[in-house]
């Protein structure tokens, strides 16, 4: 069980912190929900306290998983030849595990994609989500503002793109 001042993650919306422990009716059903307040936006989320663990809610990652996150930005992302329709289902399961390796993985073959070719107007908001949701674990977990942490993840996607490029370019010649 979780308490008040608590940091923990909720699968496909981020990282937050437990503000509270509220009783609330809803639907002719009184249950307790914990609170959270997500980091970034002003948005805040409930997430019933009963089955908060069944349906993967856990406390935020520590600094091992950040190094192994921002390692996945150092690394090429492999070519697949699928469909969107396959990549986009792929990625979504990777963000329903909840794994902030997974997550950055998304992120980085997303943004590979879209420096490529674009993407389809479903992976565009995907990458938008998995990067509201990687951004929000990392700002408490890595005690680093939102911005700072955008530039560093950009840099690091700009740069293993440019080496894919270079490596790519090589093998041509």
């Amino acid at each position: 069980m979780f308490k008040v001042g608590d940091n923990i993650f909720y699968p496909l919306h981020g990282a937050g912190t437990i503000e509270s422990i509220e009783e609330k009716d809803i639907l002719g059903e009184s249950k307790k929900y914990y609170i959270m307040k997500m980091p970034i936006g002003d948005v805040k989320v409930m997430v019933p306290t009963e089955n908060a663990e069944n349906i993967g809610v856990r406390d935020i990652s520590d600094k091992s998983v950040v190094d192994e996150v921002f390692k996945v930005f150092d690394m090429s992302a492999e070519d697949e030849k699928v469909s969107w329709s396959k990549r986009y289902r792929d990625n979504m399961d990777k963000m329903k595990t909840g794994d902030l390796v997974e997550i950055a993985d998304v992120v980085r073959s997303l943004s590979f994609k879209q420096k490529e070719k674009g993407l389809s107007t479903g992976e565009k908001k995907m990458l938008g989500n998995a990067k509201q949701i990687l951004l929000s674990e990392l700002v408490l977990t890595n005690n680093q503002g939102k911005e700072e942490l955008e530039e560093i993840i950009s840099d690091k996607i700009q740069k293993a793109y440019e080496q894919k490029l270079a490596t790519e370019m090589e093998i041509l010649n």
